[in-house]
């Protein structure tokens, strides 16, 4: 970027000088105290009396001076600590930033993830052209991967699972009850996928699409998931509504968080995800006094809800 210098019209421009007669050659010029623009104002008259000579102000004390002093470093030093954090972070790699790295501050390390193809003409659930918001795409597909290190679970492998499958992670006394919404509710699919951590954690992740977008607010509206989790799962504690939880969302989507606390701390965190047509169940638990880490299941929330909308 070159820089604009401004130079000032007076500093190259010759004054305006008034059209007058040249004196004869040979003459003497007259004195310069004798002709006077008619442009200049005239001279002020002299003052009768003497100008008074301006007091100085009293010098500060040394004190003042000291203290002074050590204000205007302590300014500098915080404006320059600031500074260099601002730029520090902009200058630095995500992964060096406490709070934004994917590894070391609990989360899991995912494959990259990416949206799979639609089919020809197909619009995405919250395009425009999608006023029914139906999920196109093949739901197993829609699925987020297992993370890396994790163990998978032979029963949920990323393809189609039961009804029965499903209502197991409930309570027994509550099974039936579920199926039979389940079956009135206009239920076409199941995808689901689970994974064991070197932790222990066990992740369980279902996506269950439903013939319009109505079926599957009126099973989320029939299990009373809002404020509740609605049906229990098969776990000896009640859930509560995770209110630390208020990011991640994706527009047009709602998400709800539970946890055995209203902090969502302790062994177990549930959260459902209604996004158009279909209705996603995300469960990390961990057995005996274990804490179930409450990152990795945000993290694991985030990313579904995203490849959901």
């Amino acid at each position: 970027m070159t820089e604009q210098t401004a130079t000032p019209a007076a500093a190259t421009e010759e004054p305006a000088v008034p059209d007058q007669e040249l004196p004869p050659m040979g003459a003497e010029p007259a004195a310069a105290a004798e002709t006077v623009p008619a442009s200049e104002p005239p001279a002020a008259p002299e003052q009768a009396f003497p100008v008074a000579e301006p007091v100085p102000a009293p010098k500060p004390s040394r004190r003042v001076l000291r203290a002074v002093a050590r204000w205007t470093a302590a300014v500098l030093v915080l404006g320059g600590l600031g500074t260099g954090t601002a730029l520090g972070i902009t200058s630095m790699e995500r992964t060096d930033v406490p709070g934004l790295a994917t590894e070391g501050d609990g989360r899991w390390d995912y494959p990259e993830l990416s949206l799979p193809a639609l089919p020809a003409g197909s619009p995405r659930p919250f395009n425009e052209a999608n006023v029914a918001e139906v999920h196109h795409a093949d739901l197993r597909k829609l699925l987020i991967p297992a993370p890396a290190g994790a163990t998978a679970d032979k029963k949920l492998t990323g393809g189609w699972v039961s009804t029965a499958q499903f209502v197991s992670e409930f309570r027994k006394d509550k099974r039936g009850e579920l199926t039979q919404l389940l079956d009135d509710s206009a239920l076409r699919h199941i995808a689901a996928r689970g994974w064991i951590m070197p932790d222990g954690t066990r992740s369980r992740v279902y996506l269950l699409q439903f013939n319009s977008t109505a079926y599957a607010q009126r099973l989320r509206d029939d299990t009373y998931v809002s404020s509740t989790p609605g049906i229990p799962l098969d776990w000896p504690t009640d859930l509560q509504m995770d209110e630390s939880w208020n990011g991640g969302k994706v527009p047009e989507t709602v998400v709800y968080a539970f946890g055995e606390t209203k902090t969502g701390k302790g062994r177990i965190h549930e959260a459902y995800i209604q996004a158009g047509d279909t209705l996603a169940l995300v469960i990390h638990s961990q057995q005996g006094e274990k804490i179930a880490e409450q990152i990795p299941f945000r993290q694991t929330l985030i990313l579904q809800n995203q490849l959901l909308g």
